[in-house]
């Protein structure tokens, strides 16, 4: 089907989550004058990268990423209201049953759960997962690969997304060594703020009265919140060896190649004719 700017331009896109890759979608899309985006969190979303997540509006009202900003609302009636003001609206909609009260053009499953939660390919023209737990075809009509290296952003038309490896990417050679992990079960105890430079050792926090230690040196670009309940081996924290403060209020470049993957998911599929 042809479409014109002006029309992409009107296009509903729901995105199911609100964290860091999702916000780089949601930034990308606004940036490219997709205006009319809502985004669906749980009650409490627990998100490293705090400083680039708009589900951060679920707690303060309203969040600010690079320049676009997020404003929490409590009904679908509000959501010409935030568009119309140029902004992107956040829905505590863990159900998605806002889906069915406003029909969207565009769905994207932004959840990063490594798996399917519920998506459907019949929630709307074109529904986009992100990363693997989903199948072109059965699931959705396309996937963005979520994954570091040569295919990050990629497109998938036709089978899935690069399986989880449980590895993070290397940024600057390191991998496991930059994600701060819980060692207990328990809640987090926070000594140290995003933006903060640290080296080894250094104690980030507490958790059930053991340290939360600094692996690399570097500055911390994402930290939970403070007093969240947490478990073993979850991921609380993320160090740059960059040390670049800058990155810690930008949207990362995997993030912003994912969002690259959305975009040109949509265009494909809307302009054949523009």
């Amino acid at each position: 089907m042809g479409m014109s700017v002006c029309m992409l331009g009107e296009m509903i896109i729901a995105i199911k989550g609100a964290g860091d890759i999702a916000s780089g979608v949601a930034v990308r899309l606004r940036k490219s004058g997709f205006r009319k985006i809502f985004m669906l969190e749980v009650p409490q979303p627990v998100a490293v990268r705090r400083k680039v997540t708009f589900c951060e509006a679920v707690y303060e009202g309203q969040a600010l990423v690079e320049d676009i900003r997020a404003i929490r609302v409590s009904e679908t009636t509000e959501l010409e209201a935030i568009w119309d003001a140029g902004n992107i609206a956040v829905l505590v909609d863990p159900q998605w049953n806002s889906l069915k009260q406003i029909k969207a053009d565009v769905v994207v499953d932004a959840i990063l759960a490594k798996t399917n939660l519920g998506t459907r390919k019949d929630e709307a023209s074109l529904v986009i997962g992100l990363g693997p737990g989903f199948t072109v075809g059965k699931d959705v009509h396309r996937i963005v690969e979520t994954k570091r290296g040569h295919d990050l952003g990629r497109v998938i038309e036709n089978g899935s997304a690069i399986a989880n490896t449980g590895i993070p990417g290397s940024v600057d050679g390191y991998t496991t060594e930059r994600v701060v992990r819980s060692p207990a079960d328990g809640i987090f105890t926070v000594y140290s703020s995003i933006c903060d430079i640290v080296k080894p050792g250094d104690i980030i926090g507490r958790v059930a009265g053991e340290n939360v230690n600094a692996e690399i040196a570097g500055v911390i670009r994402g930290l939970i919140r403070p007093d969240c309940k947490v478990t073993r081996g979850m991921k609380i924290g993320d160090i740059d060896p960059r040390a670049d403060v800058r990155k810690c209020f930008s949207v990362s470049d995997k993030a912003r190649s994912v969002g690259g993957g959305v975009l040109e998911s949509i265009l494909a599929m809307f302009c054949d004719n523009l």
